[in-house]
């Protein structure tokens, strides 16, 4: 247990281009763990944790990569995740197995788009973290800014620990208040860390900003409170213990500042690591018992039970990563209770199935060391093991499910296809290992044109997996038009009477149902459909209900506008009737097909497109050409606002006019401006639009069947 105290499992997330693979290369760094530090656009291969060919050629991290390291006897370990909005699943996942998180925010850019994004699912998986303010050597760099930030925009108490010595291009190190030391960075790469005296023209802000620190944390500590008020001194223990306390409660946000580019701060944020972030002994997980009782409205289990980190209890362990490579699928687990131990077999309690555990090891980036053993509380991965993301393993004769991951919908479409006919195989291959490493990338087949789709995140996304297809499985594609992801919604409630009827000689159908369909009322916990049963005295018997609520879901699939999938549905069935002999399920299951294909034809069908949330960094001069070509583009500004001659516009824009944005944003601003988008939400679709789409939509499915 003691072992366990001083482990750490932390993730590093941010939004693009804020510096979290330069910070993670100086981890591994100053932790001993690589002897030369390379850089993310450097010309000798990258940066350690971008393995991928396609990250070290654009610079970017598109797969999260985990490695450990030691830090003054503190094993950690280490996920690099990405930045962009189309990956935004390996951040989602690695948080979810995480302890702890490290927010990185630009000194400049502040808390942007992505870090609204990575912040919401920090607080979904109640991840603590600590922010680091990096880049604090950019011109513009601007803490006091971005700590304002960190409180108005994301709604927690920032705690700043540290101040800057120095401005911009002139930063040299951080003074710690806590404390009450100046911290020098010197050396060729930084690594020796000079502790002196606060130089005199620092130490007047320098007692105002410990000062600030002691009244905020007094909020979280009587004793402190009182210290305070008498005027006492406070044991620097003391602060460390209430900082921790508060920041495992996710009542603060420890702020830390540095540049990892210009190697200062980073130890000093490995220290706060260490000092201030969850072991796995500070997290409570809890689990589903399988095997306890069903609740009988929705038929699952309820009953939830806590795990510990004791080695002699039955092993529990999520796979929260999958990899499909040539030689078997490499799997991420994270071991929550027991030990997980190669050569030993495990039940997979989604499917029921025993899995053996061949091959056991640690990952550093794509290299892997073997391991016999994985104790609770460690992030390892197996070899050869068939599953899914999200899966829970368990060993001994319990039965648990772990809260699964949250898997945001895909809102791009594309079609794909083989350029020459050999190809198909290889593709068919590349599509099936990709969905089954992605859960945001989807495969489906259109049935009646027989194209095959693929869904995912955004153009980018869609893009590095073409590439990949092109590349690992030397397989050239015909790529069709983006295709926005709309979706349909009935706007009115309509009843239904509807009777499936049919006799042709021997056995026939009947099946008889009546209620409503309509909109999804706003109070309802369900997100896209809810099936309401008020059968009352047996009009229609128990065992055919599930049947209607099978065919009603399956009419969902495609609506009566343009085919799209049908959301927002709520169907209550009210009365019915049925047959001694010729009523059956799947006579109900066609009577609810049928009845929910023409109830939807009644319903005054609306389109609802996805809307994204963009935001555009441009010099101040282009402001006003930027926000008048969003206006153009259906767009709706949320804000705008200057920063040191920089204009920084959100606004809401549907995807659907979002295409190619990328090079006309270049061709109005001279290439100096950029920007970076996320799905928002989905909303209803302007009636002149929804008409051009339906319209759009019947051609290409004709001309589709005509070349048929």
């Amino acid at each position: 247990m003691s072992k366990l105290k001083l482990q750490r499992n932390i993730g590093i997330s941010a939004h693009i281009d804020s510096g979290k693979t330069t910070l993670t290369e100086r981890m591994l760094y100053y932790s001993g763990r690589i002897h030369k530090v390379r850089e993310v656009r450097g010309g000798d291969g990258g940066a350690t944790m971008d393995f991928m060919e396609l990250e070290q050629e654009r610079g970017i991290t598109i797969a999260s990569a985990a490695t450990r390291i030691d830090w003054v006897d503190n094993p950690i370990n280490v996920i690099d995740t990405p930045g962009h909005v189309d990956f935004t699943v390996e951040v989602e996942r690695s948080l979810r197995v995480l302890d702890g998180a490290v927010l990185v925010l630009c000194a400049v850019g502040g808390v942007q788009s992505q870090s609204l994004t990575v912040d919401r699912q920090m607080k979904r998986y109640h991840v603590p973290r600590i922010a680091f303010i990096n880049k604090m050597d950019r011109t513009g760099a601007n803490p006091d800014n971005v700590t304002q930030q960190i409180e108005e925009k994301l709604g927690t108490t920032p705690l700043k620990l540290q101040l800057p010595i120095g401005k911009e291009q002139d930063f040299e190190g951080v003074i710690d208040l806590v404390s009450m030391k100046a911290v020098h960075f010197e050396g060729a790469q930084g690594e020796e860390v000079v502790r002196k005296d606060i130089p005199e023209e620092f130490k007047a802000d320098a007692e105002v900003a410990r000062a600030e620190m002691l009244e905020t944390l007094s909020m979280f500590s009587d004793d402190l409170m009182v210290a305070l008020l008498e005027e006492s001194e406070v044991p620097e223990e003391q602060i460390c213990q209430i900082i921790r306390d508060a920041t495992l409660s996710q009542a603060i946000t420890p702020v830390m500042m540095g540049t990892a580019y210009r190697n200062k701060g980073v130890q000093e944020l490995l220290d706060a690591v260490v000092k201030y972030l969850p072991s796995p002994l500070d997290r409570e997980m809890t689990a589903i018992d399988l095997s306890s009782a069903i609740d009988s409205e929705d038929g699952k289990a309820t009953e939830k039970v806590k795990l510990t980190t004791s080695n002699d209890e039955p092993m529990v362990a999520m796979a929260f990563k999958t990899v499909v490579e040539q030689f078997g699928q490499l799997t991420y687990m994270r071991v929550y209770q027991g030990c997980l131990r190669k050569g030993d077999t495990y039940t997979n309690t989604r499917t029921g199935k025993r899995v053996r555990i061949g091959r056991l090891v640690r990952m550093h980036a794509d290299d892997r060391a073997d391991l016999d053993v994985a104790e609770a509380g460690d992030i390892v991965a197996a070899v050869g093991v068939d599953c899914a993301s999200g899966d829970t393993f368990c060993g001994g004769d319990v039965e648990y499910a772990l809260e699964s991951i949250h898997v945001p919908e895909p809102v791009i479409r594309l079609s794909i296809e083989p350029l020459a006919r050999d190809g198909a195989d290889r593709l068919g291959k590349a599509l099936e290992r990709f969905r089954r490493e992605d859960p945001t990338f989807q495969v489906s087949t259109d049935q009646e044109t027989g194209e095959t789709l693929i869904a995912g995140m955004g153009q980018l996304h869609l893009e590095v997996y073409i590439e990949r297809i092109r590349r690992e499985y030397r397989c050239e594609c015909l790529i069709g038009e983006p295709r926005v992801a709309y979706r349909e919604t009935p706007s009115k409630e309509v009843e239904f009477n509807f009777k499936h009827k049919k006799q042709t000689g021997g056995s026939g159908q009947f099946a008889h149902i009546v209620g409503r369909v309509r909109p999804l009322p706003e109070e309802s916990e369900a997100t896209n459909y809810e099936f309401v049963n008020e059968i009352s005295q047996g009009r229609i018997p128990k065992e055919y209900i599930p049947a209607v609520d099978q065919g009603m879901q399956r009419a969902l699939e495609k609506g009566p506008l343009c085919e799209c999938e049908v959301v927002n549905v709520q169907v209550v069935l009210e009365d019915g009737s049925y047959h001694e002999v010729d009523s059956s399920d799947m006579a109900f299951r066609t009577a609810g097909f049928n009845c929910m294909r023409e109830s939807l034809r009644k319903a005054k069908m609306v389109l609802l497109e996805p809307v994204m949330t963009l935001e555009v960094e441009a010099p101040e001069e282009f402001q006003g050409s930027v926000c008048g070509h969003l206006s153009s583009k259906r767009g709706v500004i949320s804000s705008t606002e200057v920063r040191q001659g920089t204009s920084i516009v959100i606004a809401e824009v549907p995807l659907a006019e979002m295409f190619d944005y990328a090079n006309e944003l270049r061709s109005m601003t001279q290439g100096k401006g950029g920007f970076s988008m996320e799905f928002g939400s989905y909303k209803e679709t302007p009636r002149s639009i929804q008409e051009e789409v339906i319209t759009r939509r019947r051609e290409e499915k004709e001309a589709q069947l005509a070349g048929v």
